[in-house]
């Protein structure tokens, strides 16, 4: 008995950043096609001209941001004549926010947080690709954000007419997008669609199949042999594709590795996953709630306490009751309400009566939202 029961000093994590939201595989399958499209793209700026522009597109986790990161790595190794940036859009949602992570990527370090115009972080910008001859690719992940902001135009138009400014000054960008409902090209205005133009690069779901592998590629890097019994492996692959969501696969991995060795156990058995995927199924809610700004926050509260208490949503109604308790405009709420609808943590919808009335309903269970927020 003695044997199956895991030491204090012991692990069963081989390589525990191997399960990381974040980690970039050494081998990576099943995307060459995508990532062949994306190099034809990126080439001109290789040669000092400008990258063509792209979209990829695909469902969460289909492996977008994890191609353009690959391509990015390389590039750095190989030339310092094009300088790839990668922006996480769900945190820098604004103008200025994308900027100063483009300035602090070229200089090194973010620019004052007060008394700095954009004006004099965008001059900063020119100055340096001027100097070094560089030309800069962009990869603005989770664009779909920044058209729930409002701040898509802004944001292109400063970018790609940039040489207007700054003649020489050569930019090319990557939008990453997750939200299936949205159509970059179509929403953003003429302005930008004149100089925009981008190929549309498709990431589809991964099979039944290609997640096996690749589920069996991160438990031989990450976990120690005989730990992972194959019931167990399969139990996870069958709970990942019902999830459709490659992330949660890999959250799941690792939190039911650590529900084994809570138990003390050498194996990880079906307590375990079952345990870690009622958590890692909420992946999505957890990255969306991070990304939310207070008022933000604190309507989604009042939306799942209503929930919580039963009965249908009205968003005439919903919006009396948090009027008076924070002050937002019916505009602005309206708009906050889109953007949960558009993120996937609410539905919205028309219901004809007297007029049309819109109905709010949550995706999750009211109780796990304000277990998040809190």
């Amino acid at each position: 008995m003695k044997k199956n029961l895991l030491m204090w000093d012991e692990t069963l994590f081989r390589d525990p950043e191997v399960f990381e939201i974040d980690y970039v595989p050494e081998q990576f399958n099943f995307r060459e096609t995508q990532m062949r499209e994306l190099a034809f793209q990126i080439r001109p700026g290789l040669r000092g001209g400008r990258p063509l522009n792209t979209i990829c597109r695909g469902l969460p986790g289909t492996g977008k941001t994890t191609s353009v990161k690959k391509l990015f790595a390389e590039i750095e190794e190989t030339t310092k004549r094009l300088v790839p940036i990668h922006v996480n859009c769900q945190i820098d949602n604004t103008k200025f926010a994308i900027f100063s992570q483009i300035y602090r990527r070229l200089s090194g370090h973010l620019p004052p947080s007060s008394g700095t115009s954009f004006k004099q972080v965008f001059d900063a910008i020119a100055r340096i690709l001027a100097k070094e001859e560089q030309v800069l690719l962009v990869a603005l992940d989770d664009a779909n954000y920044l058209l729930y902001e409002n701040e898509i135009n802004k944001v292109l138009y400063t970018l790609l007419r940039s040489h207007e400014a700054y003649p020489g000054t050569r930019v090319g960008v990557i939008m990453i997008v997750s939200d299936m409902d949205v159509d970059i090209a179509r929403e953003v205005d003429a302005r930008v669609s004149s100089v925009f133009r981008p190929t549309e690069i498709y990431f589809p779901p991964y099979t039944m199949e290609e997640v096996k592998s690749i589920i069996s590629e991160r438990v031989m890097q990450g976990l120690y042999p005989g730990c992972l019994p194959p019931p167990m492996f399969d139990l996870v692959v069958e709970q990942t594709q019902k999830s459709g969501d490659l992330r949660v696969g890999v959250d799941l991995l690792k939190r039911a590795a650590l529900n084994a060795e809570k138990r003390a156990s050498r194996v990880i058995e079906t307590e375990d996953i079952c345990g870690a995927y009622k958590v890692s199924r909420y992946l999505h809610l957890a990255y969306s709630v991070k990304s939310l700004k207070a008022e933000e926050k604190a309507l989604l509260l009042t939306l799942a306490t209503h929930a919580g208490e039963g009965g249908e949503m009205n968003a005439g109604e919903v919006y009396k009751a948090v009027k008076d308790e924070s002050g937002v405009g019916y505009t602005r709420f309206y708009e906050i309400v889109k953007k949960f609808d558009a993120m996937r943590l609410v539905n919205l919808e028309y219901r004809d009566g007297k007029g049309r009335t819109r109905v709010i309903s949550l995706r999750y269970d009211p109780a796990r939202i304000i277990e998040y927020l809190s």
